[in-house]
């Protein structure tokens, strides 16, 4: 929509309009909202678990492997202030006992899909990939979440 487009609703008692400029893709892959024949129930941002664990490049590594263990976790993610996806933390990281970084410890840039990917291709890409989990990331390269198989019972 059109910057005039949208004022023009703000003067007709709207009183949320957004002017979007990156377009319908870029606003579904920061897992807003989708309407229409495959609205965003068939996506993968309706269906991810949003508290996963994270930790930065100047943790600690025993103290990161420590908490994740604590937690029942077996994967961390790796993000800056921002929350920017960095690596990945998976099993065989957290059960070193050395005194290697997370930097040293991480897979770094992890494949990662979009919230507004469509879940069945999600599901068929963990399938055939034997993924437990994918990492969901927004446009912009901020962490969302982890769409985990075991979560999904019958879409698998």
């Amino acid at each position: 929509m059109s910057p005039r487009a949208a004022w023009r609703l703000e003067s007709l008692g709207f009183a949320r309009v957004y002017d979007y400029v990156a377009g319908k893709a870029d606003w579904g892959s920061f897992g807003l909202p989708i309407e229409g024949q495959r609205p965003s129930s068939t996506r993968v941002g309706a269906h991810l678990q949003t508290d996963v664990p994270t930790c930065t490049l100047d943790e600690a590594l025993p103290a990161v492997c420590e908490r994740v263990r604590a937690a029942g976790g077996d994967t961390c993610f790796v993000v800056n202030e921002e929350r920017i996806l960095l690596g990945r933390l998976g099993r065989a990281a957290l059960t070193r006992d050395d005194d290697a970084s997370i930097e040293e410890a991480m897979t770094a840039g992890p494949s990662t899909v979009r919230p507004s990917l469509d879940l069945t291709a999600a599901v068929e890409r963990m399938r055939s990939q034997n993924l437990t989990g994918l990492p969901v990331t927004r446009s912009d390269g901020v962490l969302i979440g982890l769409l985990r198989r075991e979560d999904l019972g019958g879409s698998e």
